[in-house]
């Protein structure tokens, strides 16, 4: 058997620095078209660099390729997901299930407040079933048609999704990161919630704030006759009926339920094709267009259709065009190829053991309990960014720093509660993420484009820093032991 070597702090920052900067040219010669291949190209190169390097400290191919095989086959899950997502959008646009929530958001939600109730509605649907994915692939879809149809930002709109559905996600004891981060560290699941609303509810609380004062501000140049506009063409081409909202209350009472997530979202996507069969035959036909075929046939078509490759509909209004024209699996592959380099990237740092000596050196940092919080959450942000995935972000620090937090007699809690504000929050904000690659899919919008308005996921690390460096909330074992003897006496 050949002898392995521990990697070298030098063999660690190599792949990553190499990474860092290919990533920047893609970006700088590329631009937003980056992530349609110049990623994908920076991230197996790195991958085959760390690769080498595991090599020259006695690592066989073998080992490695098992070790990235491993790493992809823990996100096919996440793909699969993304996947019927595609479906699911393809079919809800064909059967006005999309279209019918475009059509009463337009005349309910006021500009002037649309990005803080956006917020406020992803956060609800979220805590609710646990999952800011399928909020994101079933309200955030509609909300982004909203946002269009009032000449609104799709940047800003896609940020207030994203806002409130990792506020949900983080909040709800449906949520598997929620589950996820106090069985690393060690802590109950209650009492990692109860905990976690010190950060998570002042982070939301700012993050609302800000979306209400855009809101107030904003200009709204041309938005009435765009709006009425954009109710004529959808009242022309699809039947807006109540009867079309019928796919996504089985989503979500499925969610509610706990039923996995793929079979869901394709339970979903076929439920929206068979209501499209019955409410929405001037869609199908224009849809599929003169093929000859006997009606039945043309219906199996345009589902079919819709379920690989999305839906497509040619109006007068160039706007409700591209607003509508989206969707199917085929619309993913991209982002699948973008989380496929990704996860091959981290596995084999991973795998060599080089991702654990960057935190054994970060955790040589550590002189305080402050200095011990920051650097939990710059190495789930640095995980996130290397491996490409949220759940080994929160299970690798968590795993790594959980003596740490017993030396000093800080709970398990405080632990859990640092994971989340961190690796769970962040994981949107990275494209070639599994998370950032999702959101950006789903929605439609890039990843960097959407970032700068992530407010609720871009405060809540720093809320948490403060409260480390002024160690407010960091409750430790004298403490537990106190409460422990009060309520005894």
């Amino acid at each position: 058997m050949t002898q392995t070597k521990s990697p070298s702090l030098l063999d660690a920052l190599i792949p990553v620095l190499v990474l860092v900067g290919l990533l920047a040219l893609s970006v700088t010669l590329y631009g937003a078209d980056s992530s349609y291949g110049a990623n994908q190209i920076a991230l197996i190169i790195s991958a085959g660099l760390a690769a080498l390097i595991g090599i020259k400290n006695g690592y066989r191919w073998k080992t490695i390729e098992e070790g990235i095989v491993k790493g992809i086959s823990s996100a096919l899950g996440a793909i699969l997901i993304l996947l019927a997502v595609g479906s699911l959008i393809g079919t809800w646009l064909l059967s006005g299930t999309v279209p019918t929530m475009i059509y009463f958001g337009l005349q309910i939600m006021h500009p002037s407040i649309f990005y803080f109730a956006a917020c406020i509605i992803c956060a609800l649907v979220s805590v609710s079933i646990g999952s800011s994915w399928t909020t994101a692939g079933t309200i955030g879809v509609a909300l982004i048609g909203v946002a269009n149809g009032l000449g609104l930002s799709p940047e800003i709109t896609a940020g207030a999704i994203i806002s409130g559905a990792y506020f949900g996600d983080k909040m709800s004891p449906l949520s598997d990161t929620t589950n996820l981060a106090p069985a690393v560290a060690g802590s109950d699941l209650f009492t990692h919630i109860r905990h976690m609303m010190w950060t998570t509810g002042p982070s939301i609380i700012i993050a609302l704030t800000v979306f209400f004062v855009i809101g107030m501000v904003q200009t709204s140049d041309g938005q009435v006759e765009k709006l009425e506009q954009t109710l004529m063409v959808i009242d022309q081409h699809f039947n807006v009926t109540v009867w079309t909202l019928i796919p996504l209350v089985i989503v979500f009472a499925m969610a509610i339920k706990k039923y996995p997530a793929f079979p869901t979202i394709m339970t979903g996507a076929l439920v929206g094709g068979v209501f499209a069969f019955f409410l929405q035959p001037d869609a199908i036909n224009q849809f599929v267009g003169d093929t000859g075929h006997y009606r039945f046939v043309d219906k199996i078509d345009a589902v079919w259709r819709a379920l690989f490759n999305g839906f497509t509909i040619n109006t007068s209004n160039a706007e409700v065009n591209e607003l509508l024209n989206r969707g199917g699996m085929s619309s993913m592959l991209n982002t699948v190829w973008l989380i496929l380099c990704a996860l091959t990237f981290g596995a084999v740092l991973e795998r060599t053991l080089l991702l654990e000596r960057l935190v054994i050196s970060a955790l040589k940092m550590v002189h305080s309990t402050g200095s011990l919080i920051v650097t939990v959450i710059l190495t789930c942000i640095g995980i996130n960014i290397i491996a490409a995935d949220q759940y080994i972000a929160i299970v690798l620090p968590g795993r790594m720093y959980k003596a740490e937090f017993k030396r000093r007699k800080l709970q398990s809690k405080n632990l859990s509660r640092t994971l989340e504000d961190s690796a769970t929050i962040t994981s949107p904000l990275i494209p070639w993420n599994t998370c950032g690659a999702y959101m950006s899919g789903t929605l439609g919008v890039a990843t960097l484009a959407y970032l700068p308005f992530c407010f609720f996921n871009l405060v809540n690390p720093f809320v948490s820093m403060l409260y480390g460096l002024y160690n407010f909330k960091l409750e430790t074992f004298e403490e537990l032991e106190q409460q422990g003897a009060e309520t005894s006496s």
